[in-house]
């Protein structure tokens, strides 16, 4: 327990450090190219804070542990959205443009609308899961995501913001470094959860939506953080969003390719959670300051969160 707490520990600084390098690279490649941070937050950023789901539920699969795989994919969904979303706008309110607001927030929503339907069709599959089927559905879906974030980055390229400098070789140091640090600590901060959480007896459902969730969600975590003290809103923002959408789309596609994944209909509920808090996310933006994630509107989702997940953890105790 002591070896494992400890592990733990090197694992949030690795996760720390390599936030930081990989947001300071990320930021840098976007006003070298005059690329807007937002396209940078939602491609780069996202996908390599995602890269500890994905290692997770790569393994998760391929074992046969299903309720790991979506409890990591939904609870990680969820921790971004209320905790990591909550502290971040308590920081600094989180401004966003007009296409997050518009465009960005409801392609979220409809992803994990579309979730919902794939591992609930009863009427077709009397054993729901993510079938290889689904899986290339899924990643249809991502392409034309990205089809889209580079659509956007075209339109949006005339944005011009002064930087500091940087070669390409050290941006593109700090990035590949950054991005290593979070998979190494990442995984090192789960591996010795979720041993930690084995000795308590506690259920596969309940350690993929808390200590695995929270634990390959610490990278968005501190990324967001850290943009969020630094007043960069739109990487904050878009790595959240963007990580929400990489998560289902392509995780999950990629894990039912190793082996399609049987779905526990308990998730239902944590999934109509995650569609409510997207719908949240999408309302607050047109309430109080418009186009923004306020104090208040932050602390309601954060307050939300542990109430859930005081409740979850309850029903096992």
């Amino acid at each position: 327990m002591i070896v494992a707490s400890l592990l733990i520990v090197l694992g949030f600084t690795c996760l720390i450090f390599g936030a930081n390098w990989l947001v300071s690279g990320a930021s840098s490649l976007a006003k070298k190219n005059n690329v807007p941070d937002l396209v940078i937050g939602l491609t780069i950023v996202a996908f390599g804070t995602s890269a500890p789901e994905l290692i997770v539920n790569c393994v998760a699969s391929f074992n046969g542990f299903s309720d790991i795989v979506f409890g990591n994919i939904i609870g990680s969904n969820n921790f971004n959205l209320f905790i990591i979303l909550g502290i971040a706008g308590l920081i600094y309110p989180i401004t966003v443009q007009s296409s997050t607001a518009w465009k960005e927030i409801p392609i979220s929503l409809f992803v994990v609308l579309l979730l919902f339907v794939l591992v609930n069709d009863f009427l077709i599959n009397q054993n729901p899961e993510i079938s290889r089927i689904d899986g290339v559905i899924l990643l249809v879906g991502f392409l034309c995501f990205i089809y889209y974030v580079f659509t956007q980055l075209k339109q949006e390229q005339s944005d011009v913001i002064a930087y500091e400098e940087k070669s390409n070789y050290k941006i593109w140091a700090l990035i590949i470094i950054g991005i290593a640090g979070l998979i190494v600590g990442g995984k090192l901060v789960v591996d010795n959860s979720i041993n930690i959480a084995i000795e308590l007896g506690v259920s596969q459902k309940i350690i993929g939506l808390t200590i695995v969730a929270a634990g390959t969600s610490l990278p968005e975590l501190v990324t967001s953080i850290v943009a969020a003290t630094k007043k960069n809103s739109d990487i904050a923002i878009g790595n959240v969003i963007g990580s929400n959408i990489f998560n289902i789309l392509l995780i999950l596609s990629i894990s039912s390719f190793v082996n399609p994944i049987a779905y526990n209909p308990n998730f239902n509920q944590d999934l109509l959670i995650l569609i409510g808090g997207t719908a949240f996310l999408f309302i607050a933006m047109f309430t109080g300051k418009r186009k923004k994630l306020d104090r208040w509107e932050a602390l309601i989702l954060l307050s939300f969160y542990l109430i859930y997940t005081t409740y979850l953890v309850s029903k096992e105790i």
